[in-house]
């Protein structure tokens, strides 16, 4: 039986280093230093890649996840809140997502919403977005959106945004996901926490382990589908 840990269980190592060159320092041997005679060189060979066969974190996502590990593994407490809380949701899609509010704060769950919608009452502008909802849970106040004083939109932020006038696309890491363009199975999302992979293909047989994916009809958007993936703290695999 072999146990593999988790993204969390590997971004333990990001604790040791105090910032982003110490990080780069820890890729680069005296060998290095040696043949290039600069120790900034040296770093930017390692960021680079050209040292190193593993995993090179960019300097945005070294203090994201460093970010990410500290809160897990060192949580400040908060009173636990529901924004959902004595609210009668606006539509269904506002409903689906309140009953999955909880399950989301606590991190058992972890929901993909894909939406599409017009930009503008003309319907000249369409544009979609795969939400990380645990992420804007975060980061903004729900409130507004539960009441229906608010529709949910796009944001180019998102974990995949795409303007279908213009073809802008933007592919973005969050608290919970990482994006990848897998050359079979096209747009995946990888789950920081567990490494399971989700995908958003229509036409693959399932969306994943522990995934359900679930079409939802409400009259203020064009298109909803909802990604539930259950969590998993460890992944066991027997030989």
């Amino acid at each position: 039986m072999t146990i593999i840990g988790t993204q969390t269980d590997s971004d333990r190592r990001l604790l040791d280093f105090e910032n982003y060159e110490e990080y780069l320092d820890s890729l680069v041997s005296p060998v290095d230093i040696y043949y290039v005679r600069s120790s900034k060189t040296a770093r930017q060979l390692a960021e680079l890649g050209y040292r190193c066969t593993g995993e090179i974190l960019s300097e945005r996502s070294f203090y994201r996840r460093l970010r990410i590990v500290k809160n897990l593994l060192f949580p400040v407490h908060r009173p636990y809140v529901l924004t959902c809380e004595y609210i009668t949701p606006a539509g269904r899609l506002m409903e689906e997502l309140s009953l999955r509010e909880r399950s989301n704060r606590l991190g058992y769950l972890s929901t993909i919403v894909f939406v599409r919608h017009f930009a503008t009452k003309l319907r000249q502008f369409e544009e979609s977005a795969y939400i990380d909802f645990g992420d804007r849970l975060k980061s903004e106040n729900w409130l507004p959106y539960y009441r229906g004083e608010k529709k949910l939109s796009p944001f180019k932020r998102d974990l995949a945004y795409y303007h279908w006038r213009t073809g802008r696309t933007s592919l973005n890491e969050t608290r919970n996901y990482v994006p990848i363009v897998d050359p079979k199975h096209g747009l995946v999302f990888k789950n920081i926490h567990d490494r399971q992979v989700i995908t958003v293909d229509s036409t693959a047989a399932s969306p994943g382990v522990d995934t359900t994916r679930v079409r939802i009809h409400c009259p203020f958007y064009e298109h909803v589908i909802l990604y539930d993936h259950v969590i998993r703290s460890k992944i066991i695999l027997e030989n």
